[in-house]
């Protein structure tokens, strides 16, 4: 064997320790990036051995200097992209198309998941009641309460839009919840008297 192979040898079976150390210290969070990619276990493992081996690969490409963890996830985002880019599109149909059976061609039977009269009377009574017990709050607890709950504002929003501070606003949104909580009560209470 010559000086230049058995050097070569050396270094493949140094950078060999090296990866496998690296391997050992990485793979736990290489498949948790990998299932969160995913999204199911056995894909996740796939994506992770697969990162791996494409590492193992071009490890010699692998600058020293830089974090393996950031080289192995843009591996694994790559993978990830190519293994998207195999997989056959969806095909979109129309729920009024037939489809094919065995027998020849049937019409898909679709539950309506539409409220049903007693959801709708049920739903429409709590509007009521809540609009009876929302009715009932001072105006700031009230402006506080829709602002937070209904139109999904910020602290910081509903401090602009009412002219105060933060502090302000959670306190009177604590307070109005609570208001609007007992009087929901005192409602349902008179409902089953």
């Amino acid at each position: 064997m010559e000086l230049a192979e058995v050097v070569s040898e050396a270094a493949r079976s140094q950078d060999r320790r090296e990866f496998d150390a690296l391997v050992q210290r990485y793979h736990k969070q290489a498949y948790n990036i990998a299932y969160r990619m995913a999204g199911n276990h056995a894909d996740a493992e796939d994506l992770t051995q697969e990162a791996f081996i494409r590492a193992f690969r071009f490890f010699g490409q692998y600058r020293r200097e830089l974090p393996f963890d950031s080289w192995l996830y843009k591996i694994m985002s790559n993978v990830f992209i190519d293994t998207l880019r195999r997989k056959p599109k969806v095909k979109l149909r129309s729920l009024d198309q037939p489809v094919a059976t065995e027998e020849g061609e049937a019409q898909l039977d679709l539950p309506d998941s539409s409220s049903g009269p007693e959801e709708s009377v049920l739903s429409t009574e709590m509007d009521v009641r809540i609009q009876e017990a929302l009715s009932t709050l001072p105006e700031v607890f009230r402006m506080t309460v829709l602002y937070a709950d209904i139109e999904g504002l910020s602290y910081e929003e509903i401090a602009e839009a009412t002219n105060t501070n933060i502090g302000t606003v959670r306190s009177r949104l604590h307070r109005g919840r609570r208001l609007l909580r007992s009087k929901l009560k005192d409602l349902e209470n008179e409902l089953f008297l």
